[in-house]
């Protein structure tokens, strides 16, 4: 019997009859190993960074992948002069991450004198600092204007934000997923949820903060951090954020 698949031009298995080979899968290890060398350079950023061992590990990876790439493709992605921007983004980020930890530290000793706790959240993560103040505290039900508690944890706030003046703050707005009665003043929860940031944004302005360390941010009820099963668990997810992040320059 003979067999048909045998020198067909469609049989996958007989590329060597046709004198091409794919090579497309080289680019793809070459790009997977660059991503592991970022990584490398990450966790080597959380370490003492010492610029020696650095450039004998740096200069190792090279060498692996020269030795797997056949020593051109790959190694000559990153020129070497370019290692020094590499060692002080690493450095830089690690005194930006450092620095952060550091005031939000402040922070929680602030936040006890102030006797904050149980009512101003903090979240530290990677360098963000995260300040989570429940919505009812600042608003009546269904309102977007400041109480005059509100009022007055805002300007206790306030305080802290001027006392570091290299922070920038994105106010964001938070909801429920309880949607505002029809035909009443607003139209869906985008809308609470931003009149209530810009308005926090407002009086911090008016309190003296810079207007261009703030922003506003209305997220209505995206992010929810319990699901909205409950009326407790809703009245958790109505919050207003204040994100701290270094304004890099100053």
């Amino acid at each position: 019997m003979n067999d048909s698949s045998a020198g067909s031009p469609n049989n996958p298995l007989d590329f060597e009859d046709n004198g091409e080979e794919n090579n497309d899968w080289v680019v793809i290890f070459a790009d997977l190993c660059l991503l592991l060398l970022v990584f490398f350079v990450l966790l080597f950023s959380m370490s003492t960074l010492d610029d020696v061992r650095f450039k004998e590990s740096f200069f190792s990876v090279r060498m692996a992948l020269g030795d797997v790439m056949g020593g051109s493709l790959g190694a000559d992605r990153i020129p070497t002069e370019d290692l020094g921007v590499f060692i002080d983004q690493a450095k830089l980020h690690r005194q930006v991450v450092e620095n952060q930890h550091k005031i939000f530290s402040d922070f929680r000793y602030f936040q006890n004198t102030k006797g904050m706790e149980g009512v101003v959240g903090a979240v530290f993560d990677e360098g963000t600092i995260t300040l989570r103040v429940p919505g009812d505290v600042l608003f009546a039900s269904g309102q977007v204007s400041l109480t005059p508690a509100g009022k007055t944890l805002i300007a206790e706030l306030k305080d802290f934000f001027v006392r570091y003046h290299d922070q920038v703050i994105n106010i964001r707005g938070f909801t429920d997923d309880v949607l505002p009665s029809r035909g009443g003043r607003f139209e869906d929860n985008w809308e609470i949820s931003a009149l209530r940031a810009v308005n926090v944004l407002r009086y911090l302005i008016e309190l003296g903060v810079e207007p261009a360390r703030l922003t506003s941010t209305g997220l209505a009820d995206m992010y929810p951090l319990f699901p909205n099963t409950s009326q407790d668990n809703r009245a958790k997810n109505r919050r207003v954020e204040f994100v701290l992040e270094k304004r890099i320059g100053s």
